[in-house]
């Protein structure tokens, strides 16, 4: 019989040369790993803007090494592009207006890659930890961004960085049309109904997805166009047109989900840019079961 003490250090040093030899990995690709920890911005004007800047070898290397399941890897790539930023970062110009302000981000790094000898370092920034955060500069589900390494400083006492939020996932899930637009919560607080959180729970979301909606059901992270009542009032007719799906139902009320994929088309100022959440009264809806697959 093999002693146990030669089976552990064998197995140790087995763990231990894969170790070396994926941080050998690692470095050949000019990748850095880095604790997940709170970060401030303190150089806002060093922000990478190109949609292009994570698809590059080494930050998709970086991405996969960085441990995230592929639906968060996907999260990631969709909220790095320009065309999801509240519009206080959206040109030049907010930006250089809104410097001092974007200091105050609660950021997080979540993973470091060196592009043409520069350090990089991709930073998250939670929906639900920046509603501190002035309403332009707002955002509206987690977004990443990209800084030189020199443009960041490390927090004291620094928060872990929370799970990504990525949403509740809606393809198989029924749709619903919406029949009477004008039966809408706009402002219903999802949080703090506990029936609500329940038959978010009992209809399979987790809690990462259960605060992506609490966020975003409400108007003011919704499309600039229909943020308000009176904004939203003259567009209302349209609401007909939104391709929903049913994510859950209490008392009267059904949350139903607007996928970005299925919104496209709809008029700019309605248009989501991230998957929203509507709360509505359940006699505003008509809800079409999904066809079953054959075999299933």
């Amino acid at each position: 019989m093999v002693p146990f003490a030669t089976i552990l250090r064998t197995k140790v040093h087995s763990y231990t040369m894969r170790t070396v030899l994926l941080t050998a990995l690692m470095i050949a690709a000019g990748l850095t790993t880095v604790a997940q920890y709170e970060v401030r911005i303190t150089h806002p004007e060093a922000l990478r803007t190109s949609n292009d800047v994570l698809k590059g070898k080494a930050a998709k290397a970086g991405l996969q090494a960085a441990g995230l399941p592929e639906d968060q890897q996907q999260q990631v790539l969709l909220n790095s592009s320009t065309d999801v930023w509240p519009t206080g970062l959206a040109n030049d110009s907010a930006r250089k207006a809104n410097a001092p302000y974007i200091k105050n981000y609660s950021a997080f790094r979540l993973f470091s890659y060196t592009e043409e000898e520069v350090p990089l370092t991709v930073v998250m920034l939670p929906a639900k930890d920046n509603i501190h955060m002035p309403e332009e500069l707002r955002p509206a589900a987690d977004l990443f961004v990209v800084l030189p390494d020199s443009a960041l400083t490390a927090v004291e006492a620094p928060k872990t960085r929370p799970e990504i939020s990525r949403g509740p996932r809606w393809k198989n899930r029924d749709m619903a049309l919406i029949l009477r637009p004008d039966e809408l919560y706009a402002t219903y607080d999802l949080g703090n109904d506990e029936t609500a959180r329940k038959a978010l729970e009992a209809s399979g979301m987790s809690q990462p997805e259960i605060d992506a909606v609490v966020f975003r059901s409400h108007e003011r992270n919704w499309p600039d166009g229909i943020d308000s009542f009176d904004e939203r009032a003259p567009l209302l007719n349209n609401f007909k047109k939104y391709k929903t799906y049913v994510g859950a139902d209490w008392d009267d009320k059904v949350l139903v989900i607007v996928p970005v994929d299925k919104n496209k088309s709809m008029p700019k100022l309605m248009r989501p840019y991230v998957d929203v959440y509507f709360v509505y009264a359940k006699t505003a809806l008509q809800v079409k079961a999904q066809k079953k697959k054959k075999g299933k």
